[in-house]
């Protein structure tokens, strides 16, 4: 064990995207949330007892509402800034869905049962909503923040009162802090309310999640007057935007916060800060208000070293708590046909038919043996995996690394494909698909952030099978394109590829129509003996991507390097997929093992 371990910690202490955290102690454990956005499911529940090393250890919500909402990608939506509590021995979520309104969860125990999502208060732009039940007069509220682009207004921080059970609101609200009255306030969000020292107090970041402050207000009375302080900046630091998260105290009573740093494609990774009460009364984060790097350990047991998991065998076909889908898993039944929505408040009284999924239904299956074995879904969109909602993804690592998997594809449908895959507003996936001619190869594609399809990764490389008796580097000849054993007419090319324009033809490498090549030219192929393959991205500095795999005869190199991209809020994923054409019947399936994520 290094002195580090022992004495010190180093930020970040969550390496990775857990965005918008916020945390809390009961007894002598520390749980924290964080914003999950479209994935299910959602709003994740880690567990610590020393603030620096956390497990996951399970999610509050199986699948988001409303269901029928979420049965596509909506990947910057959903779940944003839910805030943690612990009240009348139950432990309580508040979170807001920018398009949808104000709703609560609540459990006994942090790994639930969990209540069904209760919608506290319906509305466009209502976010960053948070609880106080007032011990001292029985008396409970709640604050929340505007979302511009639902509402058309931002800056303002809006306050109620709140029925003691959480259910609902008990007045029309009021504007608690105006931050254009703040000179040179601006984006105030993700307020945390507080009551301490006799003063209601709100932590709250302002100036914009990539450059922004944290800010602490404080009041006699919950609806005002406020003040306000800056109370962590970067400063001279390499922290940028240290701002929005929690402040918890431990049973010896010190202070401290977490928060967020947005770090590009790696999202929101979570530092923890030393927090002291000043002479004046107003807190203290960091060093005199700058983020540390290293800082002592808190005054706390100390914990062997933990972080949530990332490999999986994926036993029985169950896969870890790691994985999210990128939207709601399957409902069991079709629903009834609806000539329009139901009234948000109305579908969960009554419960949304597109809810009663089971999480593995159609896309994932339990067997006896280890291995995920994926469906491969038919899809009339295989061509962008952006619009995908099988896409099982976990959260990119802030440290480079290298991700491995090993891939059997299982399906005799022309144009079945099954990868690992990059997954942001750009993506770049690298796996097996079924070719027109029978054979399994290996396939490397990507899309940019502005391209409606993917393409191509690396130019055509035909390698054909092995011979009988020969290792895997002896080959036949492969088949010309355009005939009858290569990947098929113009017609079916696009859906067999992936790539292509939409007359079928092959694409130039500005994703054109480049008619001077051969109609339905192959992607960039290899072939896959016994329809197998170790895949394989490096994520370096920068989350610079390479990728390679490796079909017997060691890793081999494909492609160009990918700049791992995130969407606007959601840092980039790491996804496996199953995926073929549209049409009729059941296309097979896709067997991932041995999936692991090494330093490097």
């Amino acid at each position: 064990m290094t002195a580090e371990t022992v004495g010190t910690y180093t930020n970040p202490i969550l390496n990775a995207d857990w965005s918008d955290p916020d945390v809390v102690r009961v007894g002598d454990d520390f749980y924290l949330t964080a914003s999950s956005f479209g994935r299910a499911p959602g709003l994740p529940l880690l567990h610590s007892r020393d603030l620096v090393n956390w497990t996951l250890v399970g999610h509050a919500v199986e699948r988001l509402e409303p269901a029928r909402e979420f049965s596509r990608p909506r990947h910057d939506c959903g779940v944003w800034a839910p805030s943690l509590r612990h009240h009348d021995d139950r432990f309580w979520i508040f979170w807001g869905d920018p398009d949808q309104g104000i709703f609560q969860v609540n459990a006994p125990e942090i790994r639930g049962p969990w209540t069904r999502p209760h919608l506290v208060k319906e509305g466009k732009g209502l976010i960053d909503p948070c609880p106080l039940w007032d011990d001292e007069t029985g008396e409970a509220y709640l604050v929340h923040a505007w979302a511009k682009s639902r509402s058309g207004i931002k800056n303002r921080l809006t306050g109620y009162r709140m029925h003691p059970d959480g259910t609902e609101l008990l007045d029309e609200g009021k504007l608690i802090v105006d931050g254009d009255r703040i000179p040179g306030w601006f984006t105030l969000e993700g307020p945390k309310l507080y009551k301490h020292d006799g003063w209601f107090w709100i932590l709250a970041p302002a100036g914009g999640v990539e450059t922004g402050w944290q800010g602490a207000f404080r009041s006699r009375g919950f609806f005002g007057p406020y003040e306000e302080k800056v109370v962590l900046e970067q400063k001279d630091t390499d922290v940028n935007g240290p701002h929005q998260g929690g402040w918890v105290r431990t049973p010896s009573g010190e202070d401290w916060f977490l928060h967020f740093q947005q770090r590009g494609a790696y999202g929101r990774v979570v530092h923890l800060q030393p927090m002291r009460w000043g002479a004046d009364g107003w807190p203290v984060l960091g060093d005199d208000g700058a983020p540390v790097a290293v800082h002592t350990r808190p005054d706390l047991p100390p914990q062997p070293p933990a972080a949530p998991a990332t490999d999986d065998d994926f036993p029985g076909g169950r896969y870890g708590r790691q994985w999210q889908w990128t939207a709601n898993p399957p409902p069991l039944s079709a629903p009834p046909p609806l000539s329009a929505p139901p009234p948000l408040s109305a579908s969960l009284e009554r419960g949304d038919p597109h809810e009663r999924g089971d999480p593995h239904a159609g896309w994932a299956t339990h067997h006896s043996g280890d291995g995920l074995r994926l469906t491969c879904v038919r899809s009339a969109d295989a061509h962008d995996l952006r619009k995908l909602p099988n896409v099982l993804t976990q959260r990119l690592p802030g440290k480079p690394c290298a991700v491995e998997v090993e891939l059997r594809l299982d399906s005799e449908e022309p144009g079945a494909r099954a990868g690992l895959a990059v997954l942001g507003d750009a993506f770049g996936w690298i796996g097996l698909q079924r070719g027109a001619d029978g054979a399994v190869y290996v396939v490397h594609r990507f899309a940019e952030a502005v391209a409606e399809r993917e393409r191509d990764a690396d130019y055509p490389r035909l390698v054909p099978p092995p011979q009988r008796g020969a290792g895997l580097d002896r080959y036949a000849a492969p088949p010309r394109w355009g005939s009858p054993r290569s990947w098929g007419s113009p017609r079916s090319s696009e859906a067999e590829s992936g790539g292509g324009a939409e007359s079928g033809g092959a694409t130039s490498h500005d994703g054109a129509a480049d008619d001077r090549r051969p109609v339905a030219a192959p992607p960039a192929e290899r072939s896959a003996p016994e329809g197998r393959a170790r895949l394989r991205i490096e994520i370096g500095a920068g989350a610079r991507c390479r990728f390679s795999y490796d079909i017997g005869a060691g890793f081999r190199p494909s492609g160009q390097v990918l700049a791992a991209t995130p969407w606007r809020w959601v840092g980039a994923l790491l996804g496996l997929f199953g995926l073929a054409p549209a049409g009729q019947g059941h296309a097979g399936a896709a067997t991932f093992t041995q999936f692991r994520i090494s330093a490097l």
